[in-house]
């Protein structure tokens, strides 16, 4: 009986979150009474896979063929389902993002598995297992049980500290087959977004709403975000607007993110929006309105006119950095 973490790779490297499931895995393998076992699919060096080791991952598979050079969904599904049966996983953990989202559920009917996305926290209780996650769009709390033999569990981004246990993992290559017939994607072209920091990657986000009022306002925005080393994130009104670009979209219809520090300027706070972003560990909200919504989830508030609080907010970071 095993724990699997699925770690997701970017071009060979990992991120943040690769390492947080590998923190995270780590502490379900020991309420569990069993072992950890981290799978990489793609080409990853040795050196970036005994980086997961510092997580507490003591046993890295890795896989590598043809079939892995592009995400494919049902390819992917099954490496990871014949892996899980081949180490007799309990419990497999993905992250709760694009990738873990199409794979997952998959998975879940491949393995006839119970599935709980988006978890926040470790299991309340092994017996029976309980998880914690969000629900209704970040306005509650549920404790769900799943009764399968094997579970499958999306993580939340940023929602588990990373705990540092080093040790020297053990890597080794499976050799499992993958059946061709089930490759349906093909890459024509591949366009890399450079010398900008990803929303989904950023621990700061600065983000704005409709109180700034023009698109033309938003260079003492983009000004603070240079100055705490942070991305630039809008709501949907702004994006549907074309002030900013849908890339930059957050909330229930765009990108769901969960920075360390989200500081919400001239956002009202429309459930959509705090769907998006409620998983932030802290939030800074910034509006006319006293009674907006965006104050009741914010731990931080300033009530003023975002043209007017934004200079001085810049002011404030630089002398900090002094």
């Amino acid at each position: 009986m095993s724990v699997l973490v699925y770690t997701q790779n970017w071009d060979g490297r990992f991120k943040k979150s690769s390492f947080e499931l590998v923190s995270y895995g780590s502490k379900v393998a020991e309420m569990l009474n069993t072992s950890l076992v981290c799978l990489s699919v793609g080409a990853v060096s040795d050196e970036e896979l005994k980086k997961l080791g510092n997580w507490g991952g003591k046993r890295i598979i890795r896989v590598d063929n043809d079939y892995c050079k592009v995400l494919d969904n049902q390819v992917y599904t099954d490496i990871i389902a014949q892996i899980a049966l081949k180490e007799d996983a309990r419990v497999v953990i993905m992250s709760d993002n694009s990738e873990g989202k199409a794979v997952a559920p998959r998975l879940s009917v491949r393995l006839k598995a119970g599935m709980a996305s988006g978890v926040s926290k470790l299991p309340l209780s092994v017996n029976p297992f309980t998880l914690y996650k969000r629900t209704y769009s970040g306005n509650a709390f549920a404790h769900m049980v799943v009764n399968t033999d094997i579970k499958i569990i999306t993580l939340s981004q940023n929602s588990f500290d990373l705990v540092e246990t080093p040790n020297n993992a053990v890597i080794e290559t499976s050799n499992i087959t993958v059946d061709g017939s089930l490759v349906r994607t093909v890459v024509k072209e591949s366009q890399k977004q450079t010398g900008k920091l990803l929303l989904t990657d950023a621990e700061i986000v600065v983000s704005g709403g409709r109180g700034m009022k023009s698109a033309d306002n938003w260079g003492p925005l983009v000004e603070l975000a240079g100055a705490l080393g942070a991305a630039t994130a809008c709501s949907r009104p702004v994006s549907d607007e074309g002030w900013r670009s849908h890339e930059e979209h957050t909330g229930q219809t765009g990108k769901v993110i969960a920075p360390n520090l989200y500081i919400a300027v001239g956002i009202s706070g429309a459930t959509q929006h705090l769907a998006g972003v409620s998983s932030s560990k802290y939030i800074v909200a910034v509006n006319t309105d006293k009674d907006a919504p965006i104050f009741e989830v914010a731990q931080y508030g300033i009530v003023g006119d975002a043209l007017k609080v934004l200079p001085k907010l810049v002011e404030a970071v630089k002398e900090l950095k002094k």
